[in-house]
């Protein structure tokens, strides 16, 4: 691995990294990868391609993007002509996914609070992916039941979708839960795709017009570590959601 570059933010120094041997570049912060992407920008990220394939069952059309990170979500999207909005609080997170995960320029990338933004703009989103972290907990005012209801304002009505990703660190970890809970309180139909018993993974809490999707396999394939994303896919299953207070 050789360091490309360091910087400051708010939310801790950011390192840019990148394997010699995959062209892979990794997003650091703190101790957690943000994103990691192949040389154009690929996420190699399974949940991204997990994120992806439910938006494009979905034929989401305008995407609102809570987080940033590396983008590499939003690029993805746009190569496939859907328009992305991206929400970030952190403007350090634009620039180096700019520079570093080849983020195009057409992308809409606005600085400001994903709940503020909700509350201040009236546009309606065919579907909204929250995807926000600090090292790995979700932002608190995400996880409430106040905050679904915001986003459940800002979909289409007929066919709107909400989509969180929930870092699941151990079999006690109920992130994925607590936002299905909170879902439940507002959304008619709730669902979460999970992969089950692994550490350090990724689950997809998601509502709205969701009840025909199906878990997802690969359409986007990166340069590197095509298998593992796959065998990640394979793995996913609906799974019903335990309530927590």
């Amino acid at each position: 691995m050789v360091t490309l570059d360091k910087r400051s933010s708010p939310n801790g120094q950011i390192a840019i990294v990148a394997n010699r041997r995959t062209g892979a570049v990794i997003y650091r912060q703190g101790r957690c990868n943000q994103s990691e992407a192949d040389a154009e920008g690929i996420s190699i990220s399974a949940y991204i391609h997990v994120l992806y394939g439910l938006l494009r069952q979905a034929q989401a059309r305008d995407v609102l993007l809570i987080g940033c990170g590396g983008g590499t979500l939003a690029t993805m999207l746009h190569h496939a002509q859907v328009a992305a909005t991206v929400i970030d609080i952190d403007p350090a997170a634009f620039n180096v996914a700019r520079e570093f995960f080849k983020l195009p320029r057409e992308v809409t990338c606005v600085v400001a609070d994903g709940e503020t933004f909700l509350r201040e703009s009236p546009h309606r989103y065919d579907a909204i992916v929250l995807d926000a972290y600090i090292g790995t907990a979700i932002p608190p005012q995400f996880m409430t039941v106040e905050f679904m209801r915001l986003a459940r304002a800002r979909l289409n009505k007929s066919r709107g979708c909400l989509f969180a990703n929930a870092y699941v660190v151990n079999s006690r970890d109920r992130k994925a839960d607590r936002l299905a809970t909170a879902m439940a309180a507002v959304f008619p139909e709730v669902r979460l795709l999970d992969e089950r018993g692994s550490s350090n993974r990724n689950a997809i809490a998601m509502a709205g017009a969701v009840a025909a999707l199906e878990p997802p396999t690969l359409i986007i394939a990166p340069k590197t570590d095509v298998t593992n994303i796959a065998r990640t896919l394979a793995r996913m299953r609906f799974r019903t959601s335990r309530r927590v207070a």
